[in-house]
């Protein structure tokens, strides 16, 4: 760290104390960059001199995800502990790993849910936390954060994603069993997780993707009745080791915000403003003295398909209103996708370091 510069850490808090910092905290979170376009960038970082790719990302992200160590049953190739089982799936010059096999797709009723095999928070070893925290702090402390507590969608992966919307419609019963049995999990790995690492994490990563492109997945009563109640039960658990949460959920939710707030999220991630209703003047305007913010850089349209000067002014209009008086880090709004122009990355990630038009009352560390 270099004198007058804030470390992540610092820079990070800070933002989500809704003060104004050195810079723009920037993130990957819930993000990336797949290939080819990962490999693109990587000899564009080197073209221009920066070194490799991981530490030229190394000196701008604030924010390193850490885990536990996974110390439980031997688990199949494509398979995660739910059960649920996933293959690549080509797109050309790449794969995603798409679902296969729901392990409860044939549950009729709650016995099934008595016989399927659910995990332990007993299969990680959480003593390595300390070590893993501590290599994450080399070079400079970093916010830590650990995942990843998707409660709807975790049950619709073993289940099946139009069933579990079915089964909220007509055997709500059924996918409140198996949505009770994920929370119960994610409570007691999170707060273990949390004892271990003695107050040094920062973020816990949850989410659920409620809105689609053109708004929410559900009415907005039925979120309220059958999903939110999870979620609050599991951030009380999260906030009670002092940890803050950061949700994440794609598309169009502006109705469902005030509701988030409402179940104690502190960091709404994603925003998806290519989504209809997504608003970054809206969202500021109407919550952001109650919530913090991070993403939005579209990886829809102005990261693959824009110039870098109109990559630059996304960013710029990002930071201009969303970090005003803190309360943002910048970042994609999810993975960046085959076929963005390196170019561009590198817009975002120089654009973000260099612009802040506010600089009043910023605190440099001494």
């Amino acid at each position: 760290m270099q004198d007058g510069q804030l470390s992540s850490r610092e820079r990070v808090r800070l933002a989500l104390a809704h003060q104004e910092t050195d810079r723009i905290p920037i993130a990957m979170v819930c993000s990336g960059i797949n290939e080819p376009a990962r490999s693109e960038f990587e000899e564009y970082v080197h073209s221009k001199g920066l070194g490799n790719l991981e530490s030229y990302l190394d000196s701008l992200l604030d924010i390193t995800t850490v885990a536990p160590r996974y110390s439980g049953p031997c688990l199949e190739p494509g398979s995660d502990i739910w059960g649920v089982k996933r293959k690549p799936v080509s797109y050309g010059v790449g794969s995603y790993d798409e679902i296969y096999h729901y392990p409860l797709a044939d549950a009729v009723s709650m016995d099934r849910l008595v016989q399927h095999s659910w995990p332990s928070a007993d299969w990680y070893d959480y003593t390595v936390l300390p070590e893993r925290i501590a290599a994450a702090h080399t070079g400079g402390q970093r916010c830590i954060m650990v995942s990843n507590g998707n409660i709807f969608e975790t049950s619709w992966y073993m289940r099946g994603f139009e069933q579990m919307f079915m089964d909220l419609a007509i055997n709500p019963e059924l996918a409140l069993g198996i949505m009770g049995r994920v929370t119960d999990f994610y409570v007691e790995y999170f707060q273990r997780i949390l004892a271990a690492a003695k107050g040094e994490v920062d973020l816990v990563f949850t989410a659920d993707d409620i809105g689609g492109q053109n708004g929410l997945l559900m009415s907005l009563q039925m979120w309220e009745l059958f999903i939110k109640p999870y979620h609050v039960r599991l951030n009380a658990a999260i906030h009670e080791h002092g940890a803050r949460v950061i949700y994440h959920s794609d598309g169009g939710i502006m109705d469902a915000v005030a509701g988030l707030i409402d179940m104690k999220i502190d960091v709404l991630q994603a925003l998806q403003f290519d989504a209809t209703g997504m608003d970054a003047v809206q969202l500021k305007a109407l919550y952001g003295d109650r919530l913090s913010f991070q993403g939005g850089v579209s990886v829809q349209k102005t990261l693959p398909f824009g110039t870098p000067d109109q990559v630059c002014e996304e960013v710029e209009h990002l930071i201009s209103t969303l970090g005003r008086n803190g309360g943002y880090i910048l970042g994609p709004s999810h993975c960046i996708q085959a076929g963005t122009p390196p170019e561009n990355i590198y817009a975002m990630f120089e654009t973000a370091r260099s612009f802040y038009p506010h600089h009043n009352n910023v605190r440099t560390s001494t």
